[in-house]
C-alpha cells in the first residue's frame, strides 16, 4: 500500500494561484497559527517514524520499510504545509508552550509501542480538528490543505494501529500495562489541549472549545472498543462530560478508524472524498481532484 502511494506522491501539488482574501487579520494570523501546529506535528511524525524505521529494520526489514515510506510521507505534508504558510504569509514559527511541551515529551519517548501509541492519538485529533475545521473554510486553497491532511491521516491511524500490534509481539506483558496508563493519561491531557488551542486558533477555525474536546473525545474513545487484543478503555467519566459512553460508542454502526477495510478505503489518495466533520455530503472534497485542476489551471 506504501510503496503504491508513494509512487504517485509528489504528483500532487497545492493550488495557490489565487490570494486568499481573510476577513479580518486576526483570522490570517489564527490560521498562520493553526497551519503551524500543523507542521509541527508533521516533523514530529517524519522525525520518529525514520527513527524507528532504523530500529525496527534490525529485527523486521519490511516493517521498517513501512516505517520508513510513513515518514516519508509526513515529510512530504511538512513541505506542503511550509509552501501554504509562505502563501498566507506566514512562516514556521518556535513552538508555543503547550505544543512545545508535548513535542518535547514524544520526542523523549524511546520505546517502539510508547511512540506509535502516541503517534496515533496524535494522528486521531489532528484529523479530527482537520474534518471540523473543514465546516467553516471557504477559500479553494485553505479547503485543499485541510483535505490533504485529512485524507492521509485517515490512512495512517489504521497504519500506526498495524505498527502497535507487530511491535507488542515482542513485548513483555509488563508493557501493555505501561501503554494502557499512557493511553488513559494522554486521552485526558488531549482534551486539554483543545481549551489551549482555542487562544490561537478560533478566529481561523471557529471551533468552540466544547465541540473540539467532545470530538477528540469521541474519536479518541473509537479508537479501540472493538479491538479487544489491545484492551484500551477511554476514561468513562472523560466521555461523560462530553455527551459519550463506551456502551454508545461500541454500539455505534460507525466503521471502525482503524479496520483494514479503513486503511483499504483511504490507500488510493484519488478517490478518497473527504467530508467535514458533521457537514452534509456537499462539503465534501477530493483533495486529489482538486490538485489536478489547479494544475490545469496554471
Amino acid at each position: 500500500m506504501l510503496r503504491r502511494r508513494a509512487e504517485r506522491m509528489y504528483d500532487e501539488e497545492l493550488d495557490l494561484s489565487t490570494p486568499i482574501a481573510w476577513e479580518s487579520e486576526a483570522e490570517r494570523s489564527a490560521a498562520i497559527a493553526f497551519f503551524n501546529a500543523a507542521f509541527r506535528a508533521e516533523e514530529s511524525g517524519l522525525t520518529q517514524a525514520h527513527a524507528l524505521a532504523d530500529e525496527v529494520s534490525r529485527w523486521d526489514p519490511e516493517l521498517g520499510e513501512c516505517l520508513r515510506l510513513y515518514g516519508d510521507e509526513e515529510g512530504w505534508h511538512r513541505e506542503l504545509l511550509t509552501k501554504f504558510l509562505a502563501h498566507i504569509g506566514g512562516e514556521v514559527r518556535p513552538m508555543g508552550r503547550v505544543t512545545g511541551t508535548f513535542h518535547r515529551l514524544y520526542g523523549r519517548a524511546r520505546r517502539v509501542e510508547t511512540i506509535v501509541l502516541t503517534n496515533l492519538m496524535f494522528e486521531t485529533i489532528g484529523s479530527t480538528t482537520y474534518r471540523l475545521a473543514l465546516r467553516e473554510a471557504r477559500h479553494p486553497a485553505v479547503r485543499q490543505m485541510l483535505a490533504i491532511l485529512t485524507r492521509d491521516e485517515s490512512f495512517h491511524v489504521p497504519l500506526n494501529v498495524h505498527f502497535l500490534r507487530e511491535a507488542l509481539k515482542r513485548s513483555p506483558p509488563s508493557m501493555r500495562l505501561k501503554l494502557r496508563a499512557i493511553y488513559t493519561a494522554l486521552f485526558a491531557a488531549l482534551l486539554g489541549s483543545a481549551a489551549a488551542s482555542r487562544r490561537r486558533a478560533l478566529a481561523f477555525d471557529r471551533i468552540p472549545f466544547r465541540v473540539l474536546a467532545g470530538a477528540y473525545a469521541e474519536h479518541l474513545g473509537r479508537l479501540f472498543v472493538h479491538e479487544s487484543d489491545l484492551d484500551f478503555a477511554p476514561p468513562e467519566l472523560l466521555l461523560r462530560l462530553f455527551g459519550h459512553s463506551r456502551r454508545a460508542l461500541a454500539s455505534s454502526e460507525d466503521p471502525s478508524a482503524i479496520s483494514v477495510l479503513s486503511a483499504e478505503a483511504a490507500v488510493d489518495r484519488e478517490r478518497v472524498v473527504v467530508t467535514a466533520l458533521g457537514g452534509a455530503p456537499s462539503a465534501g472534497l477530493s483533495a486529489g481532484a482538486s490538485a489536478r485542476q489547479g494544475s490545469a489551471r496554471r
